[in-house]
Formats: C-alpha cells, structure tokens, sequence
C-alpha cells in the first residue's frame, strides 16, 4: 500500500503438518509409485484437472522433502491422469490429507507454501517468474503481447500476460461466456520497498570500505533497513556470444551489503533526519590497498564507457559467475535490488504469526493468484475470472507496467475482441461498454491490523485482527473505491465462501494510503471494493501477518471469483 537459511526455512512445519505427522505415525502404510516428472495440464477439449490434482501440481507434494500425507480418494484422483508424478507417501483419512488441505481452502495449509514464496522469490521479476510457472503448471497459456489473439482465446481457455517482466495478468475465460458478460477481477500489487542500484553503482573507497550506489524506492533505506543482512537480485540485460540480447533472473544466496549505524557514543541520532543520500550507504567489502602496498585495489572488468566498466569490479565478477558468462562485457545492463535475506519464518508461542520482509504486498497478491489457479470451471460459469498483480504502485503506478498504465484494459478489450469474433458478432464500443458495465473488481491490497501499543490510533471497531479474515476497507475521501453497493456484494461473498469480513477505515485525524482501485475503477467505470489481508509494521524492512492470513486469502479471493456471478445475478 502506497503512502499518500533454505534449510532453515525446511525444518520447520506449519500447524497442519505437525498434527498430520503426530495423527499418522502409528497406523501409516507406505506406498511407493514409479517418479514421473512429467506434468499433463488440462486446456479446452480436456479433462479438467481435479481439486486434488491442481494441489498436487500447484504445491509440488510429490517433490517435497517430506513424505506426503495423502488420502485414498485423492490417490486416486492423482493416479487417474496417469502423468502427474506420484513418489512415496502416507495413506491417510480425508480429514489428515494435505491435498485435501489443499483442494479445500484449509487456512493452515498456506503458512509453509507462503513462507517459502517469499524466501525464494525477494525480486519483483522472481515474482513474476514464479506465478508464470504456477499458471504454466495447471494449464495455462501464455499470450505474447505482440501476437495476434484472434482464434487464440476460447471459453474454457486459461491464459496468463506479462509486461515488463514485473506485471502479470492470469484470467479464465466460463465456458458460458457470451460476449457482454462481465469479468471478475482482482487486482493488486508485487512490488516492494527496495533500494536499487544506482546506473553508475561503483563509489569510491572510503577508509578502506567498498561501498555500493543504491536509490530508494519508494520509502525504503528507512531505519528499519540499518543493520539488516541484505543480499542482491534482480534481472540482468545479456548479450549473447551470438549478438541476440536476452533477460537472466539473480540472486545472491548470502548477505552481501549492510548500512552499518552509528554507536550513540557519537552523540548523532539514528532515528533521525539522517541523510540517505550520504549516510544510509551499504558497505560491500573491504580494500585497504592505500594501506598496504601488498595489495592491488580493484581495477574496471571492461572498457571505458561499458556498462560494466561503471559498476564494482567484485560485484560484475560475482554476477557474471552466477549466471556462468565468459566475458563480464556480456553485461550490457542489468535491474538489480537490494533484499532482507533473513528467512520469512513462523514464530509465536503456537506459531501464530509470520514474521518476513516484502510482505506489502505479496500477501494478498499470493492469495488472489492462487484463488484463480485453484477456481472452479463449472459448464454454466459465464464470467471471466482474472488476476492483475501491477509493479510500480508504491511509487504511483505511472509506469507502463503500472495500474495506470493501459496493461488491464488492453488485455480485457483484446480478449473481448477475440472473443466476440469467435463468436461471428461485431466488436465495439458496444460490447465493451457492456462488459465494464456488468464488471467488478477487488482492489486487493493490504491494511493495518491493530497494533496493541498504539490502539489509540485506530478507530473503534475499524481494527483488523490477525488470523480472522479478510478485512473491507473504505475512506470517505476517494482514497480506496469502496461504496455501500459493493460491501454489500462482498459481505454476501463471504457469507457464501465461510469467511470472515472485518472493517478498516483510517480516523478523521489521519490520512488514509491509496491503493490501484480508484485508478482502475474510475478508467474502466466498473463496479469496485477494497479489501485486504491485516498485517503490523507497515512498510518496515520486516513486517508481521497471522499464520493464517495467507490461507485466509487464498479462501476470500478464491469465494469471490467463484461465487461473484451468482451474487451479481441476485441484484435487481
């Protein structure tokens, strides 16, 4: 919301595995199926894939470290498509089945699954890579956004759209659909506070520091980044031996950067007015050659003018290693980030809370995308079900990869099209108009959940709880889009999807943040809300969520796209 170790992470269990483990241990039968890697995934003219097939799939049960625990039921689910890969596991009875977990929304199921996206994935374009493998996994198809779309997009069709590297736009077409019908939509934001590296990152040593040019995005280098162990990702611009130019994903695997404070001794405050430009400058390495006549101080990897000629000597050698390159001049640019590398983790006397950076706003971006991958696609569903997670809304969303941007209502007015002419009827302004018209859209961003030290600060009965549900958001001052019409839709989702809906709205003596939804709504005249997972320490280096909370997303996001039609259809 905008302002207006691995191994660690695998030893531990989520609530659900732990009574899983202790519910089986004494009667467990071990049964042991050839590996398959292969995955089928279900498209137009296929078999649909089963609650517990996408579970199996999504969540990769087959591969984890574990032994699964599942039941007989969806053994046989999973068996039945013959390709989906099934190694050794534990029969078990429904209610102790972690694909049933799964398949039915069971809150506690997400916890690891959460903890883990965020550990593995701490860049915006890792983000992207990673729900563009989950869609690829369940049968989605990806649409190049210089192709031509016509013929390609059919009822019954799941696609998925990225823009940038750093925005993706998932949606499935009822196999109802006529053309007019509206889209149910959710959307939210993956982008983070971060700090980037500067286009000319290299510094000069200072007492013997090799330091490292960052820039703020949005509101980071804040306090809470002093003395953290961060780390670098990102994407880098390769050009190949061969002249073609092409993206590569990285990340550092071990705390490579940290803004070192300073001891009160000094009497300088550190919780001040510091300078970011001058005093919230990370330290990367060491280099006493002005001391030590035995030593060489490091000399530019490239000739003068090349990208790599402007940016640390260790660093282009530490990167181009990585991504295996012969000549550092290959790097004809790259994107990289600094990141929290401390593990996102459970904690709490019943390990009731996560604790991890980037939460704002993977939390419900994670949850909305996953409700789409693990929708229902019903013969009489007549909707398209979609997902747009947008860069750039910490800073305003401006760019082209931002919600202000042309990227959603292009991909809706290019589906419709292609939709409509599969159909032998006119596209227009028309039909388009009909689909905003009989649209909705869930700005999907999170709130603030009451903190106990500062509850003066929250209006009555207007704060969020951890671990309870979703939480619909409204501000009297256009802030966030919500009206009476669409809480009332959304209260009625959840009473149909079992799930909690809390309230938030900011004091008269505060100012609330923004978030995409009146931008989206207001461009596109569709009917919108805001709604969001509660979290503490807002737009801190590391924030808080309930255990839950993950899983209480998935479940809303998922009960709003399933269910939004029939409550549309109940309104006069």
């Amino acid at each position: 919301m905008t302002r207006h170790t691995s191994e660690f992470l695998r030893q531990r269990s989520s609530n659900l595995s732990l009574r899983m483990a202790s519910s089986t241990t004494e009667n467990a039968v071990h049964t042991t199926e050839p590996p398959n890697p292969v995955e089928r995934s279900e498209g137009p003219g296929e078999r649909p894939m089963t609650a517990a097939e996408k579970a199996w799939v999504l969540f990769e049960l087959g591969r984890q470290r574990d032994t699964p625990v599942v039941c007989d039921r969806c053994i046989g689910e999973i068996k039945s498509r013959g390709s989906t890969p099934l190694r050794d596991h534990i029969v078990a009875v429904d209610s102790q089945c972690q694909t049933c977990a799964f398949a039915n929304s069971s809150p506690e199921a997400f916890t690891q699954p959460f903890c883990d996206f965020l550990q593995e994935n701490p860049t915006i374009f890792h983000t992207v890579e990673y729900f563009k493998k989950k869609a690829a996994a369940v049968g989605y198809k990806e649409l190049p956004a210089r192709d031509d779309w016509s013929g390609k997009i059919e009822p019954g069709g799941k696609y998925f759209v990225t823009r940038n590297g750093s925005s993706i736009i998932a949606f499935t077409v009822g196999k109802a659909y006529k053309p007019g019908n509206g889209v149910a939509m959710v959307a939210g934001h993956i982008d983070a506070l971060t700090a980037k590296l500067k286009p000319v990152s290299n510094k000069p040593t200072k007492a013997g520091y090799v330091q490292l040019g960052v820039a703020q995005y949005a509101g980071a280098l804040n306090e809470t980044w002093w003395d953290r162990d961060l780390s670098i990702g990102g994407r880098v611009i390769v050009r190949g031996e061969d002249g073609k130019t092409s993206t590569k994903l990285v990340k550092i695997d071990w705390p490579i950067a940290r803004i070192p404070t300073l001891a009160p001794h000094f009497g300088v405050g550190m919780l001040g007015e510091n300078n970011k430009e001058t005093q919230a400058v990370p330290i990367i390495g060491l280099d006493n050659s002005d001391i030590d006549p035995s030593l060489k101080p490091a000399e530019p990897l490239g000739p003068a003018g090349s990208f790599v000629s402007t940016q640390p000597p260790k660093l282009v050698q530490l990167i181009s290693n990585k991504l295996g390159l012969k000549d550092y001049t290959q790097i004809a640019n790259w994107e990289l980030e600094l990141f929290d590398l401390q593990p996102a983790t459970v904690g709490g006397l019943d390990k009731e809370f996560i604790f991890a950076g980037r939460i704002d706003d993977k939390l419900c971006s994670w949850g909305a995308f996953h409700g789409l991958l693990l929708a229902d696609n019903k013969d009489d569903d007549g909707a398209i079900k979609l997902v747009t997670l947008f860069d750039d809304e910490e800073i305003g969303s401006l760019l082209r990869q931002g919600a202000k941007g042309n990227f959603l209502p292009s991909v809706i007015e290019r589906t419709v099209e292609s939709l409509t002419t599969r159909e032998k009827q006119t596209y227009g302004p028309g039909v388009i108009g009909r689909t905003y018209a009989s649209s909705f859209l869930v700005s999907a961003d999170v709130t603030h959940a009451a903190n106990p030290n500062f509850l003066s600060r929250y209006l009555d009965g207007h704060a969020p709880r951890l671990n309870v549900g979703i939480a619909l958001c409204t501000d009297s001052n256009g802030h966030l889009t919500t009206d009476s019409v669409a809480l009332a839709i959304l209260t009625r989702v959840c009473e149909l999807s079992g799930v909690t809906p809390q309230r938030f709205q900011i004091r008269n003596d505060a100012r609330s943040g923004g978030t995409v939804g009146p931008t989206i709504s207001s461009a596109l005249g569709v009917k919108s809300a805001d709604a969001g997972m509660p979290q503490l320490s807002m737009h801190s280096i590391r924030a808080t969520t309930g255990a839950l909370d993950p899983g209480l997303g998935v479940k809303f996001f998922k009960g709003f796209l399933d269910r939004w039609e029939k409550v549309d259809a109940e309104w006069q």
